[in-house]
């Protein structure tokens, strides 16, 4: 776990990454899919609600930061969980049910340096 230097605060962010093919594609609501990423963030935050920077994050309700980054389909969320996994990265898969669709994943709160190399070549959500 990243600790802060000494004198100085780390900004924790949430970061939230969605098929953008879900609308662009496969015609989904931006309703549905909006739906689908809170459902990600909060289940990321009640997974990992006990872990430290989890409530680092909660105790400054009024000013919790998120990032909502988006991934091209499937594939690319796939392969991004893989890689989270095996990096040991805490996050949540959101799968669709009762279809068992992936639509989008959620890490719990991070320093940003901490998952950002993780996370470069996804681009902010539109």
């Amino acid at each position: 776990m990243a600790t802060p230097s000494s004198g100085t605060s780390r900004r924790l962010v949430q970061y939230v990454i969605v098929r953008s093919d879900l609308i662009h594609t496969l015609s989904w609501p931006l309703g549905a899919v909006i739906t689908q990423a809170c459902h990600a963030a909060t289940a990321a935050i009640h997974l990992h609600y006990s872990d430290p920077e989890t409530q680092e994050y909660l105790a400054e309700l009024d000013s919790m930061h998120k990032v909502v980054l988006q991934a091209p389909d499937e594939a690319s969320l796939n392969t991004l969980s893989s890689a989270l996994r095996e990096k040991d990265i805490a996050h949540k898969l959101w799968m669709e049910q009762p279809e068992n669709i992936p639509t989008c994943l959620a890490l719990k709160p991070y320093p940003k340096e901490t998952v950002q190399p993780f996370l470069k070549k996804f681009k902010l959500f539109k």
